[in-house]
């Protein structure tokens, strides 16, 4: 990215106060920011959604190793010639001793396709704000509210942090939850 973000307030975003404009700290932020109407409580179609995958270990449920499992992720998919769209999914999985990580990605050369993960189905995803201790309850309420709406548990669910400690703070640590069911 040629120059910084810019965090600005969204008219009508009342429901998520963290996202209201900041002071230029002179730290450079990239983090995603997302439209609430287009990623809370949305089903999306994953038929042609794409992934490279990577696993970190977790201790007593904490992802160990993230940051070096995302560099991971980008390098191979230099490696293989995919393109890494701006502003892709970094999705984190559940688990107590591992975890997975998904890197969204854009499909490039045939000969990359045994390295991507393309898990179908489609996904239900809510934008929550998260703060510390937080994020198991509201990971709880959004699959229990997956469960209601389909009839059954959702496949995975993943946890796409959408902010930094640059940010998190101001924008109450706002992550969007993503409930999968494969077809």
């Amino acid at each position: 990215m040629d120059e910084p973000r810019r965090r600005v307030l969204l008219p009508g975003n009342e429901r998520f106060p963290g996202t209201a404009e900041t002071e230029d700290k002179g730290e450079p932020c990239e983090c995603p920011f997302l439209e609430a109407e287009e990623w809370d409580g949305v089903e999306s179609d994953w038929k042609d959604i794409t992934f490279l995958s990577a696993s970190v270990a977790a201790v007593a449920g904490v992802p160990v190793g993230f940051q070096g499992a995302r560099s991971e992720l980008q390098q191979r998919a230099a490696e293989l010639g995919v393109v890494v769209p701006k502003d892709a999914m970094l999705l984190i999985g559940e688990g107590r001793f591992r975890r997975r990580v998904l890197l969204e990605v854009e499909p490039g050369e045939l000969g990359a396709d045994r390295e991507l993960y393309r898990p179908g189905g489609f996904a239900f995803s809510r934008l929550v704000q998260a703060p510390w201790g937080e994020l198991a309850r509201a990971a709880k309420r959004v699959r229990n509210e997956a469960e209601q709406r389909y009839g059954r548990g959702p496949t995975a669910l993943y946890a796409w942090y959408l902010t930094c400690r640059t940010c998190s703070r101001e924008r109450n640590f706002e992550t969007l939850l993503v409930a999968h069911y494969a077809p």
